[in-house]
């Protein structure tokens, strides 16, 4: 008997990568909404798969948010937020409809940063199947947290870059 050893792919190595679930995205033959998260930012692209390499429609990094007017930090929940609803909006303008939800390797709390990021998508009119449950509160969207700790008029910010796209 010898001793075989299997060398997995680099990616599935690093832990970067889950290659049974990506096989199931593709079959789907719909483009993926991408949600990725940092220690500051939240990253929203829609991405379309081709042979030659996966080909990105759009993309909106949470840190855009400064260029329009957002002073706020960009690694909260409104911000996530507003990262789905621009992303989708901008998907919607490349008649991108519908799209099915990547998490990647993230671990996923309900509630949190990247179903933020998907309800944005689907207030935008991006069609992506979701359960509510998974979605923050209304309130924690709008940033309540954030006005009662800080004093911020969060709302009014989130409600104003809507109304821009």
């Amino acid at each position: 008997m010898t001793n075989r050893q299997t060398i997995h792919y680099r990616r599935k190595r690093e832990g970067r990568t889950d290659y049974k679930k990506r096989l199931e995205y593709l079959k789907s033959g719909k483009p993926r909404l991408v949600v990725r998260k940092t220690v500051n930012n939240t990253i929203v692209s829609i991405v379309e798969y081709n042979p030659d390499g996966d080909k990105v429609i759009t993309t909106f990094n949470s840190k855009d948010l400064k260029k329009i007017n957002w002073d706020i930090s960009t690694g909260n929940i409104p911000a996530a937020y507003l990262a789905g609803y621009i992303a989708a909006k901008k998907a919607l303008e490349k008649n991108v409809k519908e799209a099915i939800l990547d998490l990647g390797v993230q671990a996923t709390v309900k509630k949190g940063r990247l179903f933020a990021a998907l309800k944005g998508a689907v207030d935008a009119g991006l069609n992506v199947p979701h359960s509510e449950e998974a979605f923050p509160d209304e309130e924690r969207l709008l940033g309540k947290h954030i006005e009662d700790h800080l004093g911020i008029k969060v709302k009014e910010k989130v409600e104003e870059i809507k109304s821009k796209f």
